[in-house]
């Protein structure tokens, strides 16, 4: 007997006209996630992850997301919740790309925007140059990112150019990044990543390897070496990543590194767009385990008419849930 089974007829009523009303309302959306991921998704009522993931798109709008997307107003927002944690300094930002000074292009920075992934340019020696820097950011700012997978936190982002300090990554010795997947406060899993050497490793919520890959390095020859100092970077990431997460029922953090030690990166709120996958399996099911519902902003906040039938009947199937794992444990 399923969860849903548990619950009033009232409220399997309910989620099952969300499900139909969400599906016809987003019918783009649910299209390229079953091209994606092979199944039918319920966007009303998610239990697998990327569902979950789905569910936060269409329905979760904290505003707070806003905030930590863009890449300006999160630096401000991580130097708040650790200051402890170096942040790469931005340099320059504005509208006009036209307007940056001369002089920051000469050197080792970073050109990107705040509005969106992929978005950057590496500038060492006055390469590239000032011509192609000024039409590839021009072209970005009139870039609404996020439109064609539904991340909706990017939409209200006022788009800018913003040049940062270039730090001196760990490639090829110990790894570039390490990414921290946080649930209410507890850490789902860690992925340490060598962006230069192409290797990857994936770690539990208590710093252990994990076998597994990720869909960036899938093969078992990527395998990212482990070393003192790299556990060393992924527990001092599992130590901070819940102080930046906060409340957030899921998160991913993000951080730099480099022989100095941790830098923050940045605060993913659409992991992989939401599509991301595991060859682990238990990787998806602690998750899944993990990430409440009622812990959401749209969970936590009071609602009206038909969306307040929506909201209690899903913290009522939120319940039923928690039970049922009680009873297993």
């Amino acid at each position: 007997m399923g969860i849903n089974a548990d619950l009033p007829a009232r409220h399997r009523l309910v989620l099952m006209a969300a499900r139909i009303l969400l599906t016809l309302r987003h019918p783009l959306l649910i299209a390229r996630f079953a091209s994606r991921l092979g199944y039918l998704p319920n966007p009303a009522v998610p239990t697998r992850y990327n569902e979950l993931m789905l569910w936060r798109k269409i329905i979760d709008h904290n505003p707070l997301f806003v905030t930590l997307t863009d890449k300006l107003t999160a630096k401000a927002y991580i130097r708040a919740a650790c200051p402890e944690l170096p942040v790469p300094e931005t340099l320059w930002s504005g509208r006009n790309p036209e307007d940056v000074p001369p002089e920051l292009l000469a050197g080792q920075v970073v050109v990107k925007t705040n509005h969106g992934c992929e978005m950057n340019i590496f500038v060492s020696g006055g390469r590239p140059g000032r011509a192609e820097i000024v039409r590839k950011t021009k072209r970005w700012l009139k870039r609404r990112f996020g439109r064609r997978h539904g991340e909706w936190a990017y939409w209200p982002i006022a788009p800018v150019v913003l040049i940062e300090e270039q730090l001196k990554l760990c490639g090829g010795t110990i790894a570039t990044d390490i990414k921290v997947h946080v649930c209410s406060g507890d850490i789902s899993h860690v992925w340490a990543e060598d962006k230069i050497a192409k290797r990857s490793h994936l770690f539990d919520g208590d710093g252990q390897p994990l076998p597994g890959r990720d869909p960036d390095y899938p093969r078992e020859d990527q395998s990212l070496p482990l070393s003192p100092a790299l556990l060393d970077f992924v527990r001092q990431a599992i130590a901070l990543a819940p102080r930046i997460a906060g409340e957030l029922d899921h998160a991913r953090i993000d951080f730099l590194v480099t022989d100095k030690g941790l830098h923050a990166g940045e605060i993913c709120i659409y992991s992989a767009a939401g599509y991301g996958t595991w060859t682990n399996p238990l990787i998806a099911e602690r998750l899944e385990r993990l990430w409440r519902l009622e812990d959401s902003d749209y969970l936590r906040r009071r609602h009206r008419g038909v969306s307040g039938l929506y909201a209690e009947a899903l913290l009522a199937r939120c319940a039923a849930r928690a039970t049922r794992k009680q009873m297993r444990a």
